[in-house]
């Protein structure tokens, strides 16, 4: 059974950094295109909210690498329960399990 629950964890910690890179580099290529006259193809409004999508997807990351390491990771931050395995190979920033996520 221990081995099952590392081995999960390894593959979330992997899905994890693997959305942090896609993530970060996203932010910079975006960032790139927000310096180009021509905004790198995109109207100002768009790339602004392509921006902070991949900037808040890097603080989701990092917050749950976070979480991770302080042994908190896959616990509802709103009921304090363990959020399913499953959800959290879907989305593994989870913070909140599906009824707490649908209440908010």
């Amino acid at each position: 059974m221990t081995h099952t629950l590392n081995d999960r964890a390894a593959l979330l910690r992997d899905l994890l950094d693997r959305q942090l890179a896609e993530q970060t580099n996203q932010l910079t290529e975006l960032t790139m295109h927000s310096r180009r006259p021509d905004q790198g193809g995109h109207d100002p409004y768009t790339l602004r909210q392509l921006i902070e999508g991949a900037r808040q997807g890097v603080a989701d990351v990092t917050r749950a690498l976070k979480r991770m390491s302080e042994g908190s990771y896959g616990v509802c931050e709103g009921c304090g329960r363990d959020i399913p395995t499953a959800r959290l190979e879907i989305l593994p920033a989870a913070r909140h399990c599906v009824p707490c996520q649908q209440r908010r």
